[in-house]
């Protein structure tokens, strides 16, 4: 993808705990920040909510039953008319192993 020629890129966070969600984005918005490009976000989007329902004793008991549940949380982040050195700060940033990140162009 050619992301020098694009007027706006769309960065979206996805992550099981939100306080490292949160840490990306801040770390994102500063490197953008740097270079003074306009950059709106993190725009919050709503969290999934996986819940699984486990029998505690697989052959009686099928009453007693235990929940569990996975949370993901999502934000999405524009970076509007980026230049060459705010894609070279982005690339070298150093985000947590638990933040999945996507970037598209548009």
């Amino acid at each position: 993808m050619d992301f020098l020629n694009c007027k706006k890129l769309r960065i979206a966070l996805k992550a099981y705990e939100s306080k490292l969600l949160d840490d990306s984005c801040q770390q994102i918005i500063d490197v953008v920040n740097k270079e003074e490009t306009k950059v709106v976000g993190p725009i919050p989007l709503p969290t999934k909510r996986r819940i699984y329902c486990v029998l505690r004793s697989p052959h009686v008991n099928k009453d007693a039953r235990e929940h569990f549940e996975i949370r993901t949380h999502k934000r999405i982040i524009d970076v509007y008319s980026p230049n060459y050195d705010v894609l070279q700060n982005l690339r070298s940033l150093d985000i947590s192993a638990g933040v999945d990140v996507e970037v598209k162009n548009f």
